[in-house]
């Protein structure tokens, strides 16, 4: 009897060890006035990276309280009504505190949950980094203000070194946190900055745990990092058609001369039209050599690509599917920012990427004369 008995509490302890919560609590606490029944919004983003409501509840002496279910861990936000700023957490099945002062929210404390736990180790040092940066900045400005050159310069350069400690601490993190939902949002945005080279991405996001790879941003992350390899240069650029202006579909492999520029832009993007006058200069001088330019813009609205196209005298073929980043043709070739560019030979292999100003063309000079 007793050793059955031993079993059963052998069995009892591996289940309750191992066994995950099956839904989420939030219970809030807020310091200063705030009346009953103000509202306050959960909200995540979508893959447009736009705020949508989940859930909403109403303040009552000084607490709320949201509940649900999470199919795996995601960055979410809470809103307060008419109060500025908003608390980012990571929402995840468990029971999670939050503890905030109605007019300072971005110093929120958070607790409970594993990923929760995670999320404000890193707030804690990171806001020790923009505490820095705002008195950085400061000083610049005040040194500006009295005209004292060297003093500017200086922070300048004092700032350039801060930079990489930031940058720093944040691979620092991910290489040391391979189970935190935080690790892959900051790797994301890594490779969004280019702050980081891929394959140095690629090797933290290779020792991530399995959940958080399976996350949804983890998947994402993963997707691009996949795609990457037909993007690299040496690759081979992916064959693509999409609507032209007069909604003829045209493909890359329709356009391919010698060399052919696949340029991602939109009327919206002020950099992409300021480098504009720099590619027709380029395309004037070597289209008879063999150089086409093939225009994807991330436009939303015809009349507004269409006007654009006019006005800097963008001579070459262009498509749109007008979706922006959700155009098919920038997520084929991992497209995060623009502008961004391909060059590419007669034979579709990526020969050089991104090129802008007299770059460009010493490129398309060497390749072509």
């Amino acid at each position: 009897m007793r050793k059955i008995f031993a079993i059963t509490l052998g069995i009892l302890f591996f289940v309750s060890c191992n066994s995950k919560p099956e839904g989420f609590t939030i219970n809030a606490k807020v310091t200063g006035e705030l009346d009953n029944g103000t509202n306050v919004y959960l909200k995540t983003t979508d893959s447009l990276n736009q705020l949508i409501d989940i859930d909403t509840t109403t303040v009552q002496d000084g607490t709320f309280s949201f509940a649900g279910a999470q199919s795996s861990p995601q960055l979410h936000y809470i809103f307060v009504e008419s109060n500025r700023g908003n608390i980012p957490f990571i929402l995840e099945n468990g029971d999670i505190d939050l503890r905030f002062q109605k007019d300072s929210m971005n110093y929120a404390r958070l607790k409970g949950t594993p990923q929760n736990e995670l999320f404000m180790n890193f707030l804690g040092e990171s806001r020790k980094l923009s505490e820095r940066a705002r008195s950085m900045q400061n000083d610049m400005r005040n040194a500006a203000q009295q005209q004292d050159t060297a003093t500017v310069t200086s922070l300048r350069e004092e700032y350039i070194e801060f930079q990489d400690e930031v940058k720093t601490f944040n691979v620092d993190f991910a290489k040391e946190n391979p189970n935190a939902l935080i690790s892959v949002l900051i790797l994301g945005n890594l490779m969004l900055n280019k702050s980081l080279p891929n394959d140095e991405i690629k090797a933290i996001y290779k020792a991530l745990t399995p959940e958080m790879k399976q996350s949804d941003p983890g998947v994402k992350l993963g997707e691009q990092l996949d795609k990457i390899k037909t993007t690299e240069i040496g690759g081979i650029a992916p064959e693509f058609s999409a609507p032209t202006p007069n909604g003829e579909l045209l493909a890359l492999s329709d356009v391919k001369g010698k060399l052919t520029l696949i340029d991602f832009w939109a009327a919206w993007c002020r950099p992409c039209r300021a480098e504009n006058p720099n590619i027709v200069s380029v395309y004037n001088k070597y289209h008879d050599k063999g150089l086409n330019v093939i225009g994807v813009s991330l436009d939303a609205r015809a009349e507004d690509w269409k006007k654009a196209i006019e006005n800097d005298g963008l001579a070459w073929n262009h498509i749109s599917n007008l979706k922006r980043f959700q155009d098919p043709v920038a997520q084929l070739y991992n497209i995060n920012a623009i502008p961004a560019a391909f060059l590419i030979d007669e034979n579709g292999v990526i020969v050089a990427k991104d090129l802008r100003g007299p770059a460009l063309e010493q490129k398309v000079a060497e390749l072509l004369n």
